[in-house]
C-alpha cells in the first residue's frame, strides 16, 4: 500500500458525502488510502479493496513469523535441514 500524501489524500468527511464516486476512483487509481476526518480529526480510512487483501496478507505473515520467532525462543522449533526434509517427503521429492 502506498502512503497518504497529506496534500491529498486527506478530506473532511462532508467533501466525501458529495463526491463519493470521485473518491472511490481516486483510491482505485492511485492505490493510496484516504483518510475521512470529522471536525478536524481523522475518523476513518479508505482503501481500495485488493490493497486492504494485500495488508491483510502481509499481517497473517507477519503473525505467523512471530508465532515461529516465539515457538523457536521457546525451544519448540525444528532443524531446517529437518524442516526441509519433511516438506520433500510430503511433495514426493
Amino acid at each position: 500500500m502506498k502512503r497518504p500524501r497529506v496534500d491529498e489524500d486527506i478530506r473532511p468527511m462532508s467533501e466525501l458525502r458529495t463526491g463519493i464516486a470521485s473518491f472511490l476512483k481516486r483510491i482505485h487509481d492511485t492505490k493510496r488510502p484516504l483518510i475521512i476526518t470529522q471536525h478536524g480529526k481523522g475518523v476513518a480510512v479508505l482503501l481500495d479493496a485488493g490493497e486492504y487483501e494485500a495488508l491483510q496478507e502481509r499481517i497473517e505473515i507477519l503473525q505467523d513469523i512471530q508465532t515461529s520467532l516465539g515457538q523457536i525462543e521457546t525451544g519448540h522449533g525444528i532443524a531446517h535441514d529437518r524442516a526441509k526434509a519433511t516438506v520433500l517427503k510430503r511433495i514426493g521429492k
